[in-house]
């Protein structure tokens, strides 16, 4: 995944979830759009270097978006919906093992109760529900957890993914890892017990649990490399 130019600039607050102050290179304040309805813990420490986009869209209240941060521990990338794209981008691209039989991608599929799959994968005697996770809390010695907060989405996602699963179905949950420190991934049963035991029980009954991480720059995204799994860290 490309990115158009980015603009750089220097946060100042994030507040409100979905709003950031933030300061130009020639001084000016300006308010932006958060993508990221997440704790963002380490990811929005004020003084710290952001890249922004830009949307042409006079409709828009806010013009520029925040998308990137430079961590104590390396860059992460704050849209948490960029994940979607770059998890596609790669299976598209043929590089993720075990998902190579699967030639027609489909984005937002509904399933379940009331749910829409990020990616469904299909291929000639079966398909794939995949639902894709940003991961970008990162912990000491770089380990990676999911989710920064409670999540009840979340839970209820799992719940799904679990049910919809059969001979003919296999389902995935994809943690995309968008921060460059972490070397490692689990869940964080600290913040969210619920989620934790609802994966539990999903994993016995045969949903599969993927994490890779990307590397990011102001340049792009591209989802790089696989990073080890388990419940607990």
């Amino acid at each position: 995944m490309k990115f158009d130019a980015l603009i750089t600039a220097r946060l100042k607050r994030r507040y409100k979830r979905f709003l950031a102050d933030v300061e130009l290179d020639d001084g000016e304040i300006i308010t932006v759009h958060c993508p990221n309805t997440g704790a963002m813990t380490g990811c929005a420490e004020p003084g710290s270097p952001v890249w922004l986009s830009r949307s042409e869209r006079t409709t828009r209240k806010y013009q520029h978006t925040w998308e990137l941060v430079e961590t104590t521990q390396g860059i992460a990338c704050v849209h948490s919906a960029k994940a979607n794209r770059v998890v596609r981008e790669a299976f598209e691209a043929g590089v993720i093992p075990g998902f190579e039989a699967y030639p027609r991608i489909l984005p937002e599929v509904r399933y379940g109760r009331n749910s829409r799959a990020d990616l469904l994968l299909e291929g000639d005697r079966d398909r794939v529900f995949v639902e894709v996770k940003s991961v970008t809390l990162c912990q000491e010695s770089g380990r990676g957890a999911f989710p920064d907060a409670v999540s009840v989405r979340g839970t209820k996602h799992i719940r799904e993914l679990q049910a919809i699963r059969d001979l003919n179905t296999r389902a995935v949950l994809f943690f995309c890892i968008l921060h460059a420190g972490i070397r490692s991934v689990s869940v964080a049963g600290n913040i969210d017990p619920v989620y934790r035991e609802a994966l539990c029980k999903a994993m016995v009954a045969g949903v599969e649990v993927v994490a890779w991480q990307a590397d990011i720059s102001p340049s792009g995204i591209t989802l790089a490399r696989a990073l080890p799994f388990s419940l607990d860290p």
